[in-house]
């Protein structure tokens, strides 16, 4: 399988990281978090206009056409600076499952309204808040509830940049779409949370790299220690060997079988171990510090926890791991094989 991108790919994606970089830094987080917002109606704006929302819907319905590669890419680059606003759940998952359900549907017809998604698996909700409309997992079936319909109640939550609510509704008042793909959906999910744990993982070995060349003690920098270097190395390497899982996942999600179902739950799995033991390493090469709210590591490590608690528990993804190990054919010819 030929995992080299293209230069429509890589453009994408530099766009993105450009645009998310520059309206995305740590001193916004803060001033968003002071003011007790998790969403940048501006920064919505611009992400709206570069055409990002339209990435997974079909041509038919005005979008790119797209596929969960092309988006993984996004969603990394989101990951990276820990992005608030609900990109990945709103047109990585709901819109495209949306379009799937109900061709032409009024909502996609406009590229700045916001969908939220609420599979039977979460609790909560991440941002009614700003949604025009929430898709209802019950059943198996999807409902399409408007925001004036529905009742919202915050929930707590570790990250202060990712609201979520508990929501009232009424399948009466809902739109009933019928039977839905929700596996589907749980792929997607888990492959663009992998994807935003690259993202995470690396944006924390990069703080602490430039924290550790610029952190003097006894006359250098703690960067120059064996005992610094090992820790940050091991954890770049646990991000390494997760680059090519969630990349082998995100071009396989269309396949729809056991196979393509493991390799998300897998991608899912090793991205977001490898961001929590990157954010972790992180905070421990800071020292003490590290552990202060001043310091911005703390919130990459919060992202991740939350991230790890959405669409299914760690468990529940081992468990297709090894549903595919135990009732399927292993071996290395295996490795990318379609259910026959």
């Amino acid at each position: 399988m030929d995992f080299t991108l293209t230069d429509e790919q890589q453009m994408f994606a530099q766009t993105a990281a450009t645009l998310f970089g520059d309206t995305c830094t740590p001193d916004h987080w803060r001033k968003m978090m002071e003011q007790g917002v998790a969403f940048a109606a501006d920064r919505w704006a611009q992400i709206v206009e570069n055409g990002f929302t339209l990435l997974m819907l079909p041509e038919s319905e005005g979008g790119l056409g797209l596929t969960e590669l092309d988006f993984a890419l996004i969603a990394q680059a989101a990951g990276y600076v820990a992005l608030p606003e609900p990109l990945v759940e709103s047109a990585g998952i709901a819109a495209p499952m949306l379009a799937a359900l109900s061709p032409g549907h009024a909502l996609l017809a406009d590229p700045a309204a916001i969908i939220a998604i609420a599979p039977a698996a979460n609790p909560v909700v991440a941002s009614a808040d700003v949604a025009s409309a929430i898709l209802f997992e019950r059943d198996g079936r999807a409902y399409l509830a408007r925001a004036d319909t529905v009742g919202l109640t915050p929930a707590s939550t570790i990250d202060p940049l990712r609201r979520v609510f508990r929501v009232a509704w009424n399948p009466a008042d809902a739109e009933d779409l019928g039977p839905a793909d929700w596996t589907l959906a749980t792929d997607r999910a888990a492959v663009f949370a992998a994807a935003q744990g690259i993202g995470l993982a690396q944006r924390a070995v990069d703080l602490a790299v430039a924290y550790a060349k610029d952190r003097q003690q006894f006359g250098k920098p703690i960067g120059s220690y064996q005992a610094v270097k090992h820790h940050l190395a091991s954890a770049q390497t646990a991000i390494e060997f997760a680059r090519p899982v969630v990349t082998a996942a995100a071009a396989s999600v269309d396949q729809r079988d056991v196979y393509s179902r493991a390799r998300a739950s897998h991608a899912r799995l090793v991205a977001l171990e490898a961001a929590d033991q990157a954010a972790r390493a992180a905070i421990q090469v800071h020292g003490a510090m590290g552990y202060s709210w001043e310091v911005d590591v703390h919130l990459f490590l919060k992202r991740t926890l939350a991230l790890t608690g959405s669409w299914g528990t760690p468990a529940f993804h081992r468990a297709r791991v090894a549903h595919r190990l135990f009732n399927r054919p292993v071996g290395p010819d295996q490795t990318f094989a379609r259910e026959a």
